[in-house]
């Protein structure tokens, strides 16, 4: 039996029905089991005898209002992976947690390794820094996942949010000075069943998984658009022009450039990652 925390968000629902589609017994919980509770864990695994895998998609990840709830940033990001993975360490059950790439401080000229050294700018980033470090310390047979520009169904995200604009303005300024990898959670989601289906024979660690290729929002944007009105999912492509991160001010420095190298995993798993353009295309497809 798996149990999927944080079963009720984007990624959450996505490793669901991920693990649903390999007919792979699961079990997921979401607010209503506080993380920040390790009493709250025990009673939940006492009374659901047979948890053999914990899947850690629970994050608070609202990187602006996290400079303003530090306290509750770090106890849902941090302190609470460090209860989940002390549960599974004291129940025998495999662990796997979800990282970012917020924990690199985008200034690297070449995609970030697993161990090249962190440098979160924020209080979000430094949250999931010191989840890695506490689910490391806790549980030495932990697998944590790096990812970064999730999208998906359910819940907030950049895809859904520019096919809401693009048919409510005729005029859209994206970022195009910050990089990254775009990624889909229904392929993270079959990762993690992946790792699951190993039954430890990967590796414990931080392995990396975003979708291959590299893009600023602004490119994203432009796909998205591109793409969107091939398939009748608005109405015209609104006038999209690229802007500075400088001229929408922030107390959060965001990194700049943050791709992911992925080798690791793709020998660990024996996979194939696709890139980012064919990914988006089937998803918004799959909204029609």
């Amino acid at each position: 039996m798996i149990w999927v925390i944080g079963a009720k968000g984007m990624l959450g629902s996505a490793v669901c029905a991920a693990l649903k589609s390999k007919a792979i017994p699961h079990t997921g919980t979401g607010s209503e089991v506080d993380i920040t509770q390790k009493d709250a864990l025990f009673r939940f695994i006492k009374s659901n005898p047979g948890i053999g895998w914990i899947v850690n998609c629970a994050a608070y990840t609202a990187v602006e209002k996290a400079e303003d709830e530090p306290e509750k940033c770090r106890a849902i990001n941090a302190l609470g992976a460090e209860n989940l993975a002390g549960v599974a360490m004291e129940e025998g059950a495999g662990f796997v947690h979800i990282s970012t790439d917020y924990v690199f401080d985008g200034t690297l000229n070449r995609p970030y390794r697993e161990d090249d050294a962190p440098g979160p700018l924020g209080v979000y980033g430094k949250s999931k820094l010191e989840s890695e470090e506490r689910v490391l310390l806790k549980n030495k047979s932990a697998y944590i996942l790096r990812t970064a520009w999730l999208y998906g169904e359910g819940g907030s995200n950049f895809v859904r949010t520019m096919l809401r604009l693009a048919n409510e303005q005729k005029k859209i300024r994206v970022v195009a000075d910050q990089k990254g990898c775009p990624t889909w959670t229904r392929d993270l989601a079959m990762v993690i069943a992946a790792c699951i289906e190993k039954n430890g024979a990967l590796q414990p660690g931080i392995y990396h998984y975003t979708h291959e290729g590299v893009c600023s929002w602004f490119e994203f944007a432009q796909k998205i658009f591109e793409y969107a009105a091939e398939l009748n999912l608005i109405n015209g492509i609104p006038c999209l022009e690229p802007c500075a991160t400088s001229e929408y001010p922030s107390r959060v420095r965001r990194p700049a450039c943050t791709p992911l190298d992925k080798q690791k995993i793709k020998t660990a798993l024996n996979i194939d990652i696709p890139r980012w353009e064919g990914r988006l295309r089937l998803f918004l497809e799959k909204q029609k």
